[in-house]
């Protein structure tokens, strides 16, 4: 019941992960700084929102770029690559806030800059957890990866408000950038992880493979299926953007920390819990559990008459979360070619982002027009509905199980 640690035994996985704790800490560090230093420049939380948009686009465009690349180069230098240009990229942050510049423009590029390094980055790394440990394992693995990003969602803001009124932004920026290297450290560490396709020569990337990846989710009933649970649940079901009407009108304006802290505290005691789960074989069955769970734990928050009542219905809903990444992932990795998985990678990371972004509006719009509780409610019972539709209506996905996978790669073992 326990958390599965079996991946750890695996060495090259075992330094990104623990790496990936600090550099993780770093990272949201500057998350909290970015929106501050913008609100302090213009007094206008317009360009706050405006910073979200910013990132977004380059880091949509950089993941679907970054995967393909990492189906035709090495996935350890592209990786390295990447993950050196995050921490460059906070370095400048650092620097321009040493400067004094007060830019705008030039916090934004920045921002730009380095959300689709990130999206490079992730879409990468995530096409290389399959070539370090085997199938059977993927499931742990990606609870343990997930879990580390959630305790650093929750831990980094409540480390950056401890440190920002002592040593300021400049210092969390130049913390972040040292963070960094500790995963730098760890890619550097891994082997070569050569392209598996094509004699494993280098390749140029172009559109034509990139949308090779789309005609592959096309043609491939169970990852068509799989992509629309997830943006379903995220786009109907994500009701972040109704936290803060929710808190004022509700609760206490001052609880809204609460709530977003019991979403990812859900999604971090999952993890503890990986156990429980990581070895169920039907993993069409776990993706559409997780999405029914999901919808249901928020049409209880949606009508939560109590803080307690609402923050226990959130980790409930941050549970099921984390099981359906951890799940979505694993047949995203194991149900195609490992000269694909980049490219199905950098889709994930675009439906990953795009269905919370779009849900934000959706609900802003619908907690406007119809108020909190539908709009959050009526959000989970789509979810919920869309889990059994899908089930039923497609009996490859119900039928999904971890033996079939494609067979694995030969690796750097």
């Amino acid at each position: 019941m326990l958390v599965d640690v079996r991946p750890l035994r695996v060495g090259e996985f075992r330094r990104l992960w623990a790496a990936g704790i600090v550099t993780g800490l770093g990272a949201q560090l500057t998350a909290v700084v970015v929106p501050l230093q913008l609100y302090g420049f213009t007094g206008s939380s317009a360009y706050v929102g405006l910073a979200g948009l910013v990132g977004f686009v380059p880091m949509a465009a950089a993941a679907l770029w970054g995967g393909a690349l990492a189906d035709v180069r090495d996935r350890r230098l592209v990786l390295l690559a990447t993950t050196a240009g995050i921490g460059l990229t906070s370095l400048l942050l650092w620097a321009q806030t040493w400067a004094g510049l007060r830019s705008v423009g030039l916090l934004l590029v920045l921002v730009g800059v380095q959300q689709a390094l990130f999206g490079a980055n992730s879409a990468v790394g995530r096409a290389v957890v399959p070539r370090l440990v085997p199938p059977e394992l993927l499931p742990a693995a990606n609870a343990l990866q997930s879990m580390v990003v959630l305790s650093a969602g929750l831990a980094g803001p409540l480390l950056a408000g401890v440190l920002l009124p002592v040593v300021g932004g400049q210092v969390l920026y130049l913390a972040d950038a040292v963070a960094v290297s500790a995963t730098v450290w760890a890619v550097w560490r891994l082997p070569a992880l050569r392209p598996t396709g094509n004699g494993g020569q280098r390749q140029e990337v172009s559109i034509r493979q990139i949308a090779d990846g789309f005609r592959l989710v096309a043609r491939h009933r169970v990852l068509s299926v799989v992509y629309l649970a997830d943006f379903a649940a995220l786009f109907l079901g994500l009701p972040t953007a109704l936290f803060p009407q929710l808190a004022s009108e509700r609760f206490h304006a001052s609880d809204i920390g609460v709530l977003y802290a019991a979403l990812s505290a859900g999604g971090v005691l999952a993890g503890l819990l990986s156990g429980a789960f990581t070895r169920v074989g039907r993993h069409g069955i776990a993706v559409a559990v997780s999405v029914g769970v999901w919808g249901l734990a928020v049409a209880g928050f949606g009508l939560a008459g109590s803080l307690v009542a609402a923050a226990g219905w959130l980790v409930l809903a941050g549970g099921a979360l984390l099981v359906l990444g951890v799940f979505r992932r694993t047949v995203l990795q194991t149900a195609v070619p490992d000269g694909m998985r980049g490219r199905l990678q950098g889709i994930d990371t675009v439906v990953a982002a795009g269905g919370p972004r779009l849900g934000d509006l959706a609900h802003g719009t619908a907690g406007s027009a119809l108020g909190p509780t539908w709009a959050v409610s009526g959000g989970g019972v789509l979810a919920v509905a869309t889990a059994l539709t899908l089930l039923l209506l497609f009996p490859g996905f119900r039928h999904h199980r971890a033996a079939d996978a494609v067979p694995p790669a030969s690796t750097h073992r």
